[in-house]
């Protein structure tokens, strides 16, 4: 399998594998064409798929974390047909490679504990890879972390993070355009809640200072009910009234 680098000259030419088409798509490279002189990297697949990894100095990343010196992975994504044949292998030691070309002290990741949870890496298979749990958020989020260096102090969330919380009532959801899903879903899930009069509040993060200090582990999309936590799932329009409790969207 070959790889291709995305970078600010060839972006416009080149798919990006978690891109929906249209709007989407150019919703999240125009975040990516922001973030690539703060060091990011998107490497994906020479062959069309969800086969890719992305990844920034954790001093730039959009998540609240105290993790100087890190290399801090914001996706590893491997689906479909590509799965099972060592590409997230692959992947993930590019990224590895890469952080000792620098000097890094290692890189961190988020997962969670137990079940595999959606738009998080998979804590079993980073085990696998060496990897060590640095700490955990009341919402079961955890902070994973490959060391690259002996003395390498654990990354850690910030207390925000670790005890996510808001005190806005009814449904409030941050998210960022990192995502294209969120650009695509997030209008929908607006409006249903508008037309069932479902109190709703969104709050879009466009800036790396105030997504460093959200509430929450992610900030890519993150659902609270009531000032409690709910989920970094993003919902489609019919997940969410469900979780509303709409009888007539769980049929």
């Amino acid at each position: 399998m070959n790889y291709i680098r995305i970078t600010k000259e060839n972006i416009d030419k080149e798919h990006i594998c978690c891109a929906m088409s249209g709007k989407q798509s150019l919703a999240k490279k125009d975040w990516l064409k922001q973030r690539f002189d703060e060091g990011l990297v998107f490497c994906r697949s020479e062959e069309r798929g969800k086969c890719f990894i992305e990844y920034i100095p954790a001093e730039n990343a959009w998540v609240p974390l105290a993790a100087d010196g890190y290399l801090y992975i914001d996706c590893l994504w491997v689906s479909g047909a590509l799965k099972g044949h060592g590409y997230a292998n692959a992947l993930l030691e590019t990224c590895r490679k890469d952080a000792q070309s620098q000097g890094r002290k290692g890189l961190c990741i988020l997962s969670a504990e137990g079940r595999k949870r959606e738009f998080l890496a998979d804590s079993k298979f980073l085990a696998h890879k060496g990897f060590l749990t640095a700490d955990r958020s009341d919402c079961g989020i955890t902070l994973m972390y490959l060391p690259l260096t002996p003395d390498a102090a654990p990354p850690k969330f910030k207390e925000c993070a670790k005890h996510p919380q808001t005190t806005e009532p009814g449904f409030v959801l941050y998210y960022t355009d990192q995502c294209p899903f969120t650009h695509y879903w997030v209008p929908r899930v607006a409006q249903a809640a508008q037309e069932h009069n479902i109190p709703f509040t969104v709050h879009p993060i466009t800036d790396r200072e105030t997504a460093q200090n959200l509430p929450s582990p992610v900030t890519t999309y993150a659902l609270f009910r009531d000032g409690k936590f709910l989920t970094q799932a993003i919902q489609s329009d019919k997940k969410f009234l469900a979780l509303a409790g709409l009888p007539s969207a769980q049929k």
